[in-house]
Protein backbone atom coordinates (compact mmCIF):
# COMPACT_ATOMS: atom_id res chain seq x y z
CA UNK A 1 0.00 0.00 0.00
CA UNK A 2 1.33 3.68 -0.55
CA UNK A 3 -0.09 6.64 0.82
CA UNK A 4 -1.97 9.13 -0.95
CA UNK A 5 -2.03 13.00 -0.18
CA UNK A 6 -3.03 16.15 -1.65
CA UNK A 7 -4.26 19.83 -1.24
CA UNK A 8 -6.16 21.85 -3.85
CA UNK A 9 -6.33 25.97 -2.55
CA UNK A 10 -9.54 26.01 -5.05
CA UNK A 11 -11.57 29.20 -3.92
CA UNK A 12 -10.11 32.33 -5.73
CA UNK A 13 -9.26 33.99 -2.33
CA UNK A 14 -7.90 30.72 -0.57
CA UNK A 15 -3.75 30.89 0.27
CA UNK A 16 -1.37 28.94 -1.26
CA UNK A 17 -0.48 25.20 -0.23
CA UNK A 18 1.61 25.33 2.92
CA UNK A 19 4.45 22.76 2.05
CA UNK A 20 4.96 22.03 5.40
CA UNK A 21 1.03 21.00 5.88
CA UNK A 22 1.38 18.65 3.12
CA UNK A 23 4.62 17.10 3.96
CA UNK A 24 2.65 16.87 7.51
CA UNK A 25 -0.18 15.13 6.15
CA UNK A 26 1.82 12.74 3.94
CA UNK A 27 4.38 11.54 6.30
CA UNK A 28 1.49 10.57 8.69
CA UNK A 29 0.82 7.89 6.73
CA UNK A 30 4.95 6.78 6.36
CA UNK A 31 3.86 3.26 7.58
CA UNK A 32 1.81 2.65 4.02
CA UNK A 33 5.25 4.09 1.94
CA UNK A 34 8.33 3.33 3.66
CA UNK A 35 10.48 3.07 0.40
CA UNK A 36 9.97 7.11 -0.76
CA UNK A 37 8.56 10.21 -0.40
CA UNK A 38 7.64 12.64 -3.12
CA UNK A 39 5.72 16.07 -3.26
CA UNK A 40 4.81 18.26 -6.18
CA UNK A 41 3.76 21.55 -6.38
CA UNK A 42 1.94 23.98 -9.15
CA UNK A 43 3.24 26.91 -10.49
CA UNK A 44 0.91 28.68 -8.95
CA UNK A 45 1.45 27.31 -5.40
CA UNK A 46 -2.76 26.62 -5.02
CA UNK A 47 -1.59 22.46 -5.47
CA UNK A 48 0.11 20.48 -4.22
CA UNK A 49 -0.10 16.31 -4.12
CA UNK A 50 2.66 14.24 -1.86
CA UNK A 51 2.97 10.56 -1.97
CA UNK A 52 4.57 7.77 0.40
CA UNK A 53 5.89 4.71 -1.45
CA UNK A 54 5.76 1.43 -1.45
CA UNK A 55 7.08 0.15 -4.56
CA UNK A 56 5.69 -3.00 -5.84
CA UNK A 57 5.81 -3.26 -9.15
CA UNK A 58 8.37 -0.85 -11.11
CA UNK A 59 11.18 -0.45 -7.60
CA UNK A 60 13.32 2.09 -10.08
CA UNK A 61 13.55 5.73 -9.00
CA UNK A 62 11.62 6.84 -12.44
CA UNK A 63 8.24 5.14 -11.15
CA UNK A 64 8.27 7.73 -8.13
CA UNK A 65 5.55 9.43 -7.33
CA UNK A 66 3.36 12.05 -7.93
CA UNK A 67 4.15 10.98 -11.42
CA UNK A 68 3.60 14.00 -13.70
CA UNK A 69 3.26 13.17 -17.40
CA UNK A 70 6.22 14.14 -19.80
CA UNK A 71 4.42 17.07 -21.05
CA UNK A 72 4.20 18.36 -17.31
CA UNK A 73 0.01 18.77 -17.76
CA UNK A 74 -0.83 15.90 -15.84
CA UNK A 75 0.18 14.72 -12.24
CA UNK A 76 -0.57 11.78 -10.70
CA UNK A 77 -0.59 9.87 -6.74
CA UNK A 78 -1.75 6.74 -6.54
CA UNK A 79 -2.44 4.31 -4.29
CA UNK A 80 -3.29 0.19 -5.28
CA UNK A 81 -2.29 -2.00 -8.32
CA UNK A 82 -4.45 -1.96 -11.44
CA UNK A 83 -4.72 -5.85 -12.52
CA UNK A 84 -5.12 -5.12 -16.34
CA UNK A 85 -2.05 -2.90 -16.49
CA UNK A 86 -0.60 -4.91 -18.94
CA UNK A 87 -3.68 -4.77 -21.26
CA UNK A 88 -4.34 -1.19 -21.22
CA UNK A 89 -0.54 -0.63 -21.92
CA UNK A 90 -0.16 -2.02 -24.47
CA UNK A 91 -3.52 -0.70 -25.93
CA UNK A 92 -1.90 2.80 -25.46
CA UNK A 93 1.62 2.03 -26.83
CA UNK A 94 -0.75 0.63 -29.94
CA UNK A 95 -2.02 4.37 -30.15
CA UNK A 96 0.93 5.17 -30.26
CA UNK A 97 2.02 6.38 -26.45
CA UNK A 98 5.59 6.25 -24.74
CA UNK A 99 6.44 4.92 -21.86
CA UNK A 100 9.46 6.02 -19.59
CA UNK A 101 8.23 3.23 -16.63
CA UNK A 102 7.06 -0.42 -16.52
CA UNK A 103 4.70 0.80 -13.55
CA UNK A 104 1.10 0.73 -13.26
CA UNK A 105 0.96 4.59 -11.96
CA UNK A 106 2.20 5.73 -15.43
CA UNK A 107 -0.37 4.40 -17.60
CA UNK A 108 -3.11 6.37 -15.07
CA UNK A 109 -1.34 9.11 -16.75
CA UNK A 110 -1.71 8.01 -20.11
CA UNK A 111 -5.18 6.14 -19.77
CA UNK A 112 -5.97 9.93 -18.64
CA UNK A 113 -4.73 11.50 -21.62
CA UNK A 114 -6.65 9.33 -24.29
CA UNK A 115 -10.13 9.28 -22.46
CA UNK A 116 -10.09 12.02 -19.52
CA UNK A 117 -12.51 11.09 -16.66
CA UNK A 118 -14.22 8.37 -18.25
CA UNK A 119 -10.89 6.02 -18.01
CA UNK A 120 -12.03 5.19 -14.74
CA UNK A 121 -14.74 2.98 -16.40
CA UNK A 122 -10.99 0.69 -18.15
CA UNK A 123 -9.32 0.13 -14.87
CA UNK A 124 -9.58 -3.47 -13.03
CA UNK A 125 -8.01 -3.26 -9.41
CA UNK A 126 -8.02 -1.72 -6.31
CA UNK A 127 -6.99 1.99 -6.49
CA UNK A 128 -7.11 5.32 -5.20
CA UNK A 129 -5.74 8.39 -6.78
CA UNK A 130 -5.42 12.47 -7.13
CA UNK A 131 -4.84 13.28 -10.45
CA UNK A 132 -4.03 17.02 -11.29
CA UNK A 133 -4.91 18.21 -14.80
CA UNK A 134 -2.82 21.53 -15.43
CA UNK A 135 -4.50 22.40 -18.46
CA UNK A 136 -7.97 22.22 -17.18
CA UNK A 137 -6.97 23.43 -13.71
CA UNK A 138 -8.81 20.51 -12.44
CA UNK A 139 -8.56 17.88 -9.79
CA UNK A 140 -9.77 13.88 -10.55
CA UNK A 141 -10.44 11.72 -7.40
CA UNK A 142 -10.72 7.88 -7.84
CA UNK A 143 -11.10 4.79 -5.94
CA UNK A 144 -12.16 1.21 -6.63
CA UNK A 145 -15.80 0.98 -7.02
CA UNK A 146 -15.31 -1.61 -3.52
CA UNK A 147 -13.27 1.33 -1.57
CA UNK A 148 -10.45 -1.43 -1.20
CA UNK A 149 -8.17 1.62 -1.48
CA UNK A 150 -9.46 4.39 0.96
CA UNK A 151 -9.46 8.06 -0.40
CA UNK A 152 -10.49 10.50 1.86
CA UNK A 153 -11.01 14.36 1.78
CA UNK A 154 -12.29 17.83 3.99
CA UNK A 155 -13.38 20.73 2.03
CA UNK A 156 -13.81 23.85 4.10
CA UNK A 157 -15.22 25.34 1.56
CA UNK A 158 -12.00 27.18 -0.16
CA UNK A 159 -9.32 24.40 0.00
CA UNK A 160 -10.05 20.43 -0.38
CA UNK A 161 -7.23 18.25 1.51
CA UNK A 162 -7.08 14.40 0.86
CA UNK A 163 -5.42 11.40 2.35
CA UNK A 164 -5.54 7.51 1.81
CA UNK A 165 -6.47 7.68 5.95
CA UNK A 166 -8.20 10.24 7.90
CA UNK A 167 -5.69 10.45 10.92
CA UNK A 168 -3.26 12.08 8.27
CA UNK A 169 -6.17 14.55 7.23
CA UNK A 170 -6.45 15.34 11.17
CA UNK A 171 -2.91 16.35 11.77
CA UNK A 172 -3.60 19.35 9.73
CA UNK A 173 -4.57 22.32 11.70
CA UNK A 174 -6.84 23.43 9.36
CA UNK A 175 -9.12 20.42 9.29
CA UNK A 176 -11.60 20.48 12.07
CA UNK A 177 -11.51 17.71 14.37
CA UNK A 178 -15.04 18.70 15.79
CA UNK A 179 -17.94 15.87 14.74
CA UNK A 180 -20.63 16.32 12.34
CA UNK A 181 -23.67 15.34 14.35
CA UNK A 182 -25.81 13.95 11.00
CA UNK A 183 -22.29 11.71 10.57
CA UNK A 184 -22.51 10.11 13.95
CA UNK A 185 -26.16 9.33 13.05
CA UNK A 186 -25.96 7.83 9.81
CA UNK A 187 -22.83 6.03 11.59
CA UNK A 188 -25.50 4.11 14.67
CA UNK A 189 -28.39 3.74 11.49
Amino acid sequence: MCGVAGIFAYHYAALEVNPEELRQIRDQMIHRGPDGAGEWYSEDGRVGLGHRRLAIIDLSERAAQPMVSEDGNLVVSFNGEIYNYKELRAELIGKGRVFRTNSDTEVLLHLYAEKGEAMVHDLRGMFAFVLWDTKKQTMLLARDPYGIKPLYYADDGWTVRIASQVKALLVSPKVSKIPEPAGIVGFHL
